[in-house]
């Protein structure tokens, strides 16, 4: 996405032009690749224990919790990977910012914990949902496939 020449007008120092037209893509998959790698980080003590959830989940009402915390764990270790990779950007994406969603809940609300307790996962949730609305870009694995959702 070029910026055209009544947005290079607008710009303060004009100058800075060829840095953002030429940093923009890479800047986004080092965003997309971070964020994918700590989702992983996050989701491996839940893939090692994919059951050890169940307490956590039922008590949030996602009932049954042998069925969610293992959905849980695979959302966040598994969805991490495909996000870093850029293999099924978006709906992977869309899991993680639902699962955030949740925390945001969690944190906010049952531990009242108010925006304080769930400030980063808004961030995080708002990360995953640009991811889960533009796609991997093309240094993704789905740009290489020539598909995406």
């Amino acid at each position: 996405m070029a910026l055209h020449s009544t947005t290079r007008s607008r710009l303060f120092i004009p100058a800075l032009t060829p840095v953002y037209t030429s940093t923009h893509e890479i800047v986004e998959t080092i965003l997309r690749v971070t964020a994918g790698v700590l989702l992983v980080t996050h989701g491996f003590g839940k893939i090692s224990n994919p059951f050890g959830a169940i307490g956590m989940v039922e008590s949030l009402g996602f009932y049954p919790g042998v069925f969610w915390s293992p959905l849980l764990a695979a959302t966040e270790f598994f969805g991490g990977i495909l996000v870093t990779i850029g293999l099924f950007t978006r709906p992977a994406s869309f899991a993680a910012m639902i699962v955030l969603l949740v925390t945001v809940y969690f944190h906010g609300i049952v531990r009242a914990e108010g925006l304080a307790g769930a400030e980063k996962s808004i961030l995080w949730a708002a990360i995953f949902l640009f991811f889960a609305l533009r796609g991997g870009n093309s240094h993704s694995v789905d740009a290489r496939l020539g598909k995406t959702f």
